[in-house]
């Protein structure tokens, strides 16, 4: 399983990716708490890449920061493609940023269901197009402790929004 240091390195080599290219990244985050940003802010020079991310644990607080809306949650619930898709250009809107991940999964080690399965996590990750976002949404399911969901959620972000958008 990766580690932190494993997680600074490739959140190191993100932000010089989008600083090179001056590109900026904005993270919508439900199970990770502000793992994603955390890990891109303890780089040095990440102020030039990331303005700010929301941690939107609560179904209100998706609905109230993001736009998520109340027929998406009620629907598909929290942890769902259509939920992910709606934070991410949520966030999107909010910073006008060029890059966007959100996550909203079941960390464990309760709150697991036979469709959604503790370790369940929901990703979207959209970028700016020349005509609108372009936004894609996936599906994976980890093994492990809480924190171990947690941490292969943060390096998935990280690595696809790295090698998924060329950023």
């Amino acid at each position: 399983m990766i580690d932190d240091r494993d997680l600074a390195a490739l959140a190191a080599e993100l932000v010089q990716k989008l600083a090179a290219t001056h590109k900026t990244v904005t993270t919508a985050e439900s199970c990770t708490g502000g793992w994603i940003a955390k890990a891109i802010t303890d780089i040095a020079g990440s102020s030039a890449v990331f303005e700010y991310g929301v941690v939107s644990y609560s179904n209100a607080a998706k609905q109230s920061l993001l736009g998520v809306t109340a027929n998406t949650l009620q629907a598909a619930g929290a942890v769902s493609e259509a939920t992910v898709i709606e934070m991410v250009e949520g966030a999107m809107r909010l910073s006008n940023a060029d890059h966007g991940v959100a996550v909203s999964g079941i960390a464990g080690p309760d709150g697991g269901t036979d469709t959604k399965p503790v370790g369940t996590v929901c990703f979207a990750w959209s970028e700016k197009g020349s005509n609108g976002l372009v936004t894609s949404a996936g599906r994976k399911r980890f093994k492990g402790s809480r924190d171990a969901v947690r941490r292969q959620t943060v390096e998935h972000a990280l690595r696809t929004i790295h090698d998924k958008f060329r950023a």
